[in-house]
């Protein structure tokens, strides 16, 4: 299915909203439990300006759910959403194939690189 078809495809839609850089990062956190704003991009690694852009984006898609909390000063944490906890298993599924697929290759890449030093 190409961008623009006007059918819905439950596949491609999942992998655009996944691919998005820093996506993956913070709902892995975010799997860890709910997290403040600067906990997140700690856990994460994404610039605040970016996080808040994806966290924005994973909100509206109904990953992520942000509560704003009435203490002084205000806080915000995030968590995920009963839609995000689902991707619990994606994100085995790809521990697993990554495991399975790349890790001896990324082990050859640094036994290569050691003996060259």
């Amino acid at each position: 299915m190409k961008p623009g078809d006007h059918q819905f495809c439950p596949v491609y839609a999942s992998i655009e909203l996944l691919q998005e850089k820093w996506n993956l990062h913070i709902i892995r956190a975010l799997l860890e439990g709910p997290m403040g704003f600067n906990e997140l991009g700690r856990a994460c690694g994404a610039n605040p300006s970016t996080l808040a852009q994806r966290l924005e984006r994973l909100e509206a898609a109904g990953v992520v759910e942000r509560t704003v909390h009435s203490v002084m000063p205000p806080r915000t944490s995030y968590a995920l959403s009963a839609a995000g906890r689902g991707l619990q298993d994606v994100i085995d599924a790809i521990d697993r194939w990554g495991k399975q697929h790349l890790q001896s290759a990324m082990d050859a890449k640094r036994d290569a690189a050691t003996a060259n030093a």
